[in-house]
């Protein structure tokens, strides 16, 4: 199987549209969950207006829906930024844990340092979490990095692990706090690398940073950013969705690339050359790719460029059987 043909997006279908047309209106960073149980869909996604020119711009807010068929879903929860006093929240990630908790993820600009962070919240159902009741996972001081966001958690056996994009910059720089986070967004200043790193826990809330295991790699189209997506399992390796940016003019727009992993903690990347998955209209950018497999099928949701810069939510879906 060529990696590169999982699936086309072409034949992708529309989840979810964003609010407005033209760039910086996105519906997208999709973190999505099936129950084996009840045979349900679950998605948190998030919206964005453009950052210049609208109020309240930027990610303003994120949205769990719920599908019995992984196309058409009904908005159930939701999470507005003013709720968290951050300038902006990003890729979140939902999920039902041990003993039948649920469990959402949310990654947001801490608003006492401006860097990134991720807090977990705990509930009885997905449409009752309580953004006063969240708890702090992971932060830029706790990781030794300039932040991080975008979790994406997987449970092997007992333990939690927890993929997450991460800021990282040359500490010979010298480069100070002003510089790297006036703008509460240290990714688009092209002074750090996005890299992707691993984090584990036995309850889903305390939470053991491991480092770094995905990397940018100089001189190619994924040299300012590397942040895996999600994983699935293709015996005998684990398959990676990563986002690729050549520099900080791709920021926002990135594009998606491959990596396989034996152990989930050292990644070989496949997209050498180029992005391996793309699409066909405006800045081409295809990300946040998220695969989860439901019953017989593997179902790859999404985030691309509309022809008027736009970005929208798709899903694709690819038979196992």
């Amino acid at each position: 199987m060529r990696f590169s043909r999982l699936f086309d997006p072409l034949k992708g279908l529309l989840v979810k549209e964003p609010l407005g047309t033209g760039k910086g209106w996105w519906a997208g960073a999709p973190g999505a969950f099936y129950d084996q149980e009840t045979r349900l869909f679950y998605l948190f996604y998030r919206l964005r207006k453009p950052r210049e020119g609208e109020k309240g711009g930027r990610g303003f807010e994120g949205r769990i829906a719920i599908s019995s068929d992984g196309i058409n879903f009904k908005d159930v929860w939701s999470v507005q930024k003013e709720e968290l006093d951050t300038p902006s929240l990003e890729r979140g990630a939902i999920l039902k844990g041990k003993e039948g908790k649920w469990l959402l993820y949310l990654s947001y600009v801490n608003p006492v340092d401006n860097r990134w962070k991720i807090d977990v919240i705990e509930s009885s159902s997905p449409d009752s979490f309580r953004v006063d009741k969240r708890v702090e996972v992971l932060t830029a001081q706790k990781t030794g990095t300039e932040g991080v966001k975008d979790p994406r958690v997987y449970t092997f056996g007992h333990a939690y692990y927890m993929l997450v994009s991460y800021a990282d910059v040359d500490r010979s720089a010298e480069l100070s706090p002003e510089e790297l986070h006036s703008t509460a967004d240290a990714y688009n200043t092209g002074l750090i690398r996005s890299c992707s790193g691993l984090a584990v826990s036995m309850d889903g809330i305390a939470f053991e940073w491991l480092g770094g295991v995905l990397f940018p790699t100089k001189g190619r189209w994924d040299a300012y950013a590397s942040r895996l997506n999600s994983v699935i399992y293709v015996p005998p390796v684990f398959v990676g969705f990563y986002d690729g940016a050549r520099d900080v003019t791709e920021n926002y727009e990135e594009k998606t690339g491959i990596a396989q992993s034996t152990d989930f903690f050292h990644w070989h990347k496949i997209s050498t050359e180029g992005p391996a998955l793309v699409s066909p209209y405006a800045s081409g950018s295809l990300r946040y790719v998220d695969a989860v497999v439901a019953d017989k099928k593997l179902c790859f949701y999404f985030e691309w460029a509309r022809e008027d810069g736009s970005h929208e939510l798709r899903v694709s879906f690819v038979n196992l059987a």
